[in-house]
């Protein structure tokens, strides 16, 4: 039951994934949630995030931002980054990230969601069909509605750790 919101890979940060390899794998577009994913909650996009999106342009993908916050805060951080995005997403329903599939041009087999909450991000994106990456939280200050919801998190994140490492035991016998 816990499984829906497995995400495909849990990393540290969404800078230290391997988008080259990626990309040579057929993905061309990228769905990227915005706080606590690239930046801290409500800051402006930085050198690292601004690095990152030339980054990933450079190499031929469509870059997509999908939030739950309104225009004026997704605006701002991608008036820094240059991509597309979709504000106030309704995330977990799916309608939004189909949008974003269909302006970036990609279908669920060549797209790549990357934001920080199992919940929302991760769960609506497996619900859409694209490959999730869930990362753990830039900082720690959240709203308290997340708060709230990263004590649960803690629990499903539990049992997939265990489930990753019985798996990786499963292979080496």
């Amino acid at each position: 039951m816990l499984q829906r919101f497995y995400p495909d890979a849990y990393v540290d940060s969404a800078y230290g994934i391997d988008f080259e390899k990626l990309y040579q794998e057929g993905y061309r577009g990228i769905i990227f949630d915005i706080d606590n994913t690239l930046v801290p909650h409500g800051a402006p996009a930085d050198d690292r995030s601004r690095e990152l999106f030339a980054r990933l342009k450079g190499l031929g993908y469509g870059i997509m931002l999908l939030s739950n916050n309104k225009e004026p805060r997704v605006k701002m951080f991608n008036d820094a980054v240059g991509a597309q995005y979709i504000f106030k997403a309704g995330k977990p329903a799916t309608g939004n990230y189909r949008k974003a599939m269909e302006r970036l041009g990609v279908d669920k087999d060549h797209a790549l969601f990357v934001g920080d909450q199992l919940f929302t991000d991760v769960w609506g994106a497996k619900k859409a069909g694209i490959r999730t990456f869930l990362v753990k939280p830039i900082h720690p200050k959240e709203e308290i509605q997340i708060v709230l919801k990263r004590y649960l998190e803690k629990i499903v994140l539990f049992f997939y750790l265990r489930d990753q490492k019985r798996g990786e035991k499963q292979c080496r016998q």
